[in-house]
C-alpha cells in the first residue's frame, strides 16, 4: 500500500480500523492454528505426546512474546512519525529494529538448544514428556530466529498499513505447515514417519520460506526505501524510543508469561489429565482472543497515526469505540462456544475425565474471555500514545500479587483443581482490564507521545517514554 499516505491527506484519515482490523484478525486466527495443528495432529498419536507438545509450545510462545519487545516499540515509534508526515524516519527506525529483534533471536535460539532438557526438567513435566517434548523444543528453538526476524518485518509492514499482505504470507505459511505435518508425522506419500520431529521440521520450513515472502513485501511497502547502511546505523534517539516502549511492553509480557509458567507448574502437579485438559482447552480459547487482539491491534495502528497527527481527543474517542465493539463481538462468539464445549473437546480426545475437566473451563470463558478483552484493546492503545510503563506496573502487581497466589490457593490447597487456577485467570484479568480503562479515563497518556506533528514542530522530537 505505497500509496496509503499522501503529502496533502494526513495518513490517519487514510485508516480505517475495519480495512486494518480484518486481515489483522485472519493472521491471528492463522497463526494460532500453527500450534493448534501440532497440537491437534499429534493427539492422534497420544493424550500424552499432545500434552508434551503444548508444553513445549508455551516456551516457544514465551520467547516469540519476548521478540515482540522490539516488534512493538517500532510499531508505536513507526505509526507516530508516519502520522507526523516523516516517513524517512519512520524507514531509518523500522531498519534498526528488523537488525535488534535479528540479533536477539539467534542469542535466544542458543539458548534453547543448549538448555532445553534442563528447562523442561525445572519445569516439572512428567519424565514421561520429556523426551517427545525435548526432541520438539531443541528443533524449533534452534530456528527461532525466524520468527524473531518476522516479527519485526511483520510489525513494519502493519505499521505502513499493509495489514493484507501480512495475512496472505502467514496462510501460506499455514498450509505449507499443515501439509508438512501430513506428510512428516504420518509418513504418508513415502515420506519418512517421523512423529513430532516431523512437526518440528514442518514447522521451520513453512516459517523460513514465510520470510523470505516477507522481506520481498516490505521493499515493496515502505514508502522510503530502506538502504542497507541502515540496517548497521544505530542513532541513540531512535534506539531509545523503541526500547522505550518496547522494553516495559516486554516487562509486561515477560511477567505474564512467566506468571502462566508458574501456574503450568501447578497444573502438572494436578496430574497429566489436566494438563492435557489445560492445553486443548487453550488452544480453543486462543481462538476467542483473536478478534479482541486483532482489533487492539489495529485500534493500535490507527492511534499511533491520531498520536503522530496531534489528534488527541480523536484518539479518545477511537478507543471507547472499540472496546464496546470487541466486548460485544467477544462475548457473543464465547457463549456460541459454550453451547459447543463437548463437542470442541471432542475434537482433540475421547477421554472422559479431559473432556470433563475441559468442558467447565470452556463454560467458565464466557466470564473470563470478556475480562481480557480489556487488556488486549485498552493496553494497545496506551502503547499506540507512549503510555508504556503504567500496563507493566499493574500487569506485575496483579498477576504476581492475585493470580499466581490465588491459582495455588485454589488450585492446589483447595482443591479446586483446574477449574480453581482458571478462576484465578479470570480475576486477574478483570481486574487489569478495568484499571486500564480507568487509566485511558484519566488521560495522563496524552503527555506522552515520541514526537510532535509535522505541522507544529517540524523537527522536533520529544522522548517520555
Amino acid at each position: 500500500m505505497n500509496d496509503l499516505l499522501t503529502e496533502r491527506t494526513p495518513a490517519w484519515k487514510k485508516l480505517s480500523l475495519f480495512a486494518v482490523t480484518w486481515p489483522i484478525f485472519v493472521d491471528s486466527l492463522l497463526r494460532m492454528m500453527l500450534g493448534t495443528a501440532d497440537v491437534f495432529m499429534l493427539s492422534r498419536i497420544s493424550d500424552q505426546v499432545a500434552g508434551a507438545i503444548g508444553f513445549a509450545n508455551e516456551m516457544i510462545v514465551f520467547c516469540i512474546m519476548m521478540f515482540g519487545f522490539v516488534g512493538i516499540g517500532t510499531s508505536v515509534a513507526v505509526t507516530q512519525y508516519l502520522g507526523a508526515g516523516r516517513r524517512e524516519t519512520a524507514t531509518r527506525i523500522a531498519a534498526i529494529a528488523i537488525t535488534m529483534n535479528l540479533i536477539f533471536g539467534l542469542l535466544v535460539s542458543l539458548a534453547l538448544v543448549l538448555l532445553s532438557r534442563p528447562l523442561l526438567t525445572m519445569m516439572h513435566i512428567e519424565p514421561s514428556m520429556i523426551d517427545s517434548a525435548d526432541r520438539y523444543l531443541k528443533l524449533i528453538g534452534g530456528f527461532i530466529w525466524i520468527e524473531a526476524l518476522s516479527y519485526a518485518l511483520s510489525s513494519v509492514i502493519r505499521a505502513n498499513g499493509q495489514t493484507r499482505g501480512v495475512m496472505f504470507v502467514t496462510l501460506g505459511v499455514n498450509i505449507v505447515h499443515v501439509v508438512g505435518n501430513y506428510l512428516l508425522i504420518f509418513g504418508h506419500l513415502g515420506f519418512p514417519e517421523w512423529g513430532v520431529t516431523g512437526a518440528a521440521v514442518s514447522a521451520v520450513i513453512s516459517r523460513f520460506l514465510g520470510l523470505i515472502v516477507l522481506v520481498v513485501l516490505l521493499y515493496k511497502t515502505l514508502p522510503v526505501r530502506i538502504r542497507l547502511r541502515d540496517y548497521v546505523t544505530f542513532d541513540k534517539l531512535h534506539v531509545r524510543q523503541i526500547l522505550g516502549i518496547g522494553l516495559p511492553s516486554a516487562g509486561e509480557h515477560l511477567s505474564w508469561q512467566s506468571q502462566h509458567m508458574m501456574v503450568m507448574v501447578f497444573i502438572t502437579m494436578i496430574g497429566p489429565a489436566a494438563l492435557s485438559a489445560h492445553v486443548y482447552v487453550y488452544n480453543i480459547s486462543a481462538y476467542f482472543m483473536a478478534l479482541s487482539a486483532a482489533i487492539g491491534m489495529g485500534t493500535e495502528i490507527v492511534i499511533g497515526h491520531m498520536i503522530g497527527a496531534g489528534e488527541l481527543k480523536t484518539a479518545y474517542r477511537r478507543l471507547i469505540r472499540s472496546v464496546q465493539i470487541s466486548l460485544t463481538l467477544t462475548f457473543s462468539i464465547v457463549c456460541i462456544a459454550a453451547l459447543f464445549r463437548e463437542s470442541l473437546m471432542g475434537l482433540f480426545t475421547q477421554n472422559p475425565e479431559i473432556i470433563a475437566m475441559g468442558t467447565s473451563i470452556l463454560l467458565l470463558s464466557v466470564l473470563l474471555e470478556p475480562g481480557r478483552t480489556f487488556n488486549l484493546v485498552v493496553i494497545n492503545s496506551l502503547r499506540a500514545a507512549g503510555d508504556a510503563r503504567f500496563p507493566v506496573l499493574m500487569g506485575v502487581l496483579s498477576m504476581w500479587g492475585i493470580c499466581v497466589p490465588l491459582a495455588y490457593w485454589l488450585g492446589i490447597h483447595m482443591g479446586m483443581g483446574l477449574l480453581g487456577i482458571w478462576i484465578a485467570f479470570a480475576t486477574d484479568e478483570w481486574l487489569r482490564g478495568l484499571i486500564m480503562m480507568l487509566r485511558w479515563r484519566s488521560r495522563a497518556w496524552e503527555r506522552k507521545a515520541l514526537v510532535k506533528p509535522a505541522a507544529t514542530a517540524e523537527g522536533s522530537q520529544t522522548v517520555t517514554a
